[in-house]
């Protein structure tokens, strides 16, 4: 085997409230990020903690981090790259876990995290080295119904809200990617696998979208479940998802004011605020899982 080939890379595993992902300083040589990613976020044979203290393999994606110490605060470029080996525009947890990565470098509790959907700022809260989560704030920018930002194919006449779709009603918002959101009884009796994928490449949009469950708890919150594009599958947590949840709920008169709300991924509570001017925001806890390194050209 080449030298290339055995060139390897160091990682670190963060997850926010389940929604996991391998980071990568940027500034280190990896010739084909999508293979990259393809490879080791793998749910069956990709990254793995050699300790055995977590037992589950791959991640939701891989996060290129390059953190800018000359601003103040400073700055992360942000880039995802799923594990399909597309290029997702924003991540909630991911920009929350890369501001966690940043915050272990640095003495700074504040950055603002460039990427391909803006520039976000995030605040983090707690010890970056000490044994409890982090807890991280991230503003997500201001939801959009507009067809031209979800985005919706031409044809469609205006925006899409509470309209049926493959047996759900749905409504489409862009909260850093497109999402369609389904307000449902109980989100754990849809079989989210069998119904997302229709959605999720309907005509409609134009460049597909994420696929949103909410159904309303009695504390006036609401459960999630999220099968995400570019992952193909359900994951843990969403934070873009979560976010969704509410500025649709507002839209449909299901919530009103500023005031937080919790949103219930299975991995975890997030809080999200979705004001009626303003950026929306994402807050949760993230965590470090483990760190080694990882083949920088793994093989196909």
């Amino acid at each position: 085997m080449s030298p290339a080939l055995n060139h390897t890379v160091s990682f670190e595993k963060f997850h926010g409230t389940g929604n996991d992902f391998v980071v990568v300083d940027a500034d280190d040589s990896v010739p084909y990020r999508g293979r990259f990613a393809e490879t080791h976020c793998d749910r069956e044979t990709g990254v793995a903690d050699e300790s055995g203290a977590h037992d589950r393999r791959g991640a939701d994606g891989v996060l290129f981090l390059a953190l800018e110490h000359r601003f103040h605060p400073p700055r992360i470029v942000m880039t995802l790259v799923q594990p399909d080996g597309s290029v997702a525009a924003m991540c909630g947890n991911g920009a929350r876990c890369a501001a966690a990565w940043a915050a272990a470098r640095t003495d700074a509790t504040e950055f603002m995290i460039d990427t391909q959907a803006g520039t976000k700022r995030a605040v983090v809260r707690g010890n970056a080295g000490g044994d409890d989560p982090l807890d991280i704030t991230v503003e997500m920018g201001v939801p959009t119904f507009d067809p031209r930002d979800v985005p919706l194919a031409a044809d469609h006449d205006g925006e899409l809200v509470a309209e049926e779709l493959d047996g759900l009603e749905l409504t489409a918002v862009n909260t850093g990617v497109p999402h369609a959101v389904a307000f449902v009884d109980d989100v754990d009796d849809i079989a989210l696998d069998a119904v997302a994928p229709a959605i999720r490449h309907a005509d409609v949009f134009s460049e597909g979208a994420n696929v949103t469950l909410a159904s309303r708890d009695d504390d006036g919150g609401f459960s999630q479940r999220t099968f995400e594009r570019g992952v193909e599958g359900e994951t843990q947590s969403c934070g873009t998802g979560a976010v969704a949840i509410v500025a649709a709920a507002k839209r449909l008169g299901h919530v009103e004011g500023d005031d937080p709300v919790r949103v219930s991924p299975p991995g975890g509570d997030l809080e999200i605020t979705v004001p009626d001017r303003g950026s929306a925001t994402l807050r949760g806890p993230v965590e470090a899982e483990y760190e080694g390194r990882l083949a920088a050209m793994p093989e196909q």
